[in-house]
């Protein structure tokens, strides 16, 4: 109502979504994306691996040091991967995968250890040996809480990716976007490309979960 403002008008806001549009915002949308992508399928594969061997009482213990990871900040985090990789976007992917790695295997060591006793006892009764097992009760039996623990655990990566886009923002992106309009103090850029991110991120979690019910239609979840 006065002369300083909380928000930025929508008209600012319009006009921010057009110079965001002509600066190329899908070419940044497609780069995030291509960043989260690659990042979710590296860190899904490595908690995967490290989870279900982890009813190896051998592995058990690598499995809960990873889960613990998740209180490094990220700052630490990027710190330690600098001097390990020499490549920005390289390390940008290696952020968000040891990131969501901890998170993820968390939440999947939590999946295994609800899964009922009577359970594993029913498939040993049917001979199966360790690996059977494995394959029947904790893989193929629960792939439909995997799919909606990666929905959950993406929500934090989809989070944090602007922040890991400013560690290099030749590569662009939607981190570099904010980052640059945030220097200008662009506030209608910023807002726009708050609402981008959001209806990126929400356009996602409904695609994983409308795979999961599609796919799993006796799902419990």
């Amino acid at each position: 109502m006065g002369d300083r403002h909380l928000f930025p008008s929508p008209k600012q806001v319009l006009t921010g979504f057009t110079e965001l549009y002509n600066e190329g915002l899908v070419v940044h949308i497609g780069s995030s994306l291509l960043l989260c992508v690659k990042a979710i399928l590296i860190a899904v594969v490595i908690s995967l691996i490290v989870t279900y061997l982890s009813t190896i009482p051998v592995v058990a213990p690598i499995a809960k040091t990873l889960s613990k990871l998740r209180y490094l900040p990220l700052t630490g985090i990027s710190f330690y991967l600098a001097i390990l990789i020499s490549d920005a976007r390289t390390m940008q992917v290696w952020v968000l995968v040891v990131f969501m790695s901890t998170y993820l295997t968390t939440s999947l060591l939590s999946m295994i250890s609800s899964i009922p006793q009577e359970e594993f006892d029913h498939a040993r009764s049917l001979q199966c040996n360790r690996w059977e097992v494995l394959w029947e009760v904790v893989i193929k039996g629960r792939i439909d809480y995997v799919i909606e623990v990666i929905r959950q655990n993406l929500a934090i990566v989809w989070m944090m990716l602007v922040t890991v886009e400013s560690i290099l923002v030749a590569a662009g992106g939607l981190g570099f976007l904010i980052k640059n309009s945030d220097k200008f103090m662009n506030h209608g850029r910023i807002i726009a490309l708050q609402i981008v991110i959001l209806l990126v991120g929400l356009s996602i979690d409904f695609v994983l979960d409308y795979l999961r019910k599609t796919f799993f239609r006796y799902s419990k979840i």
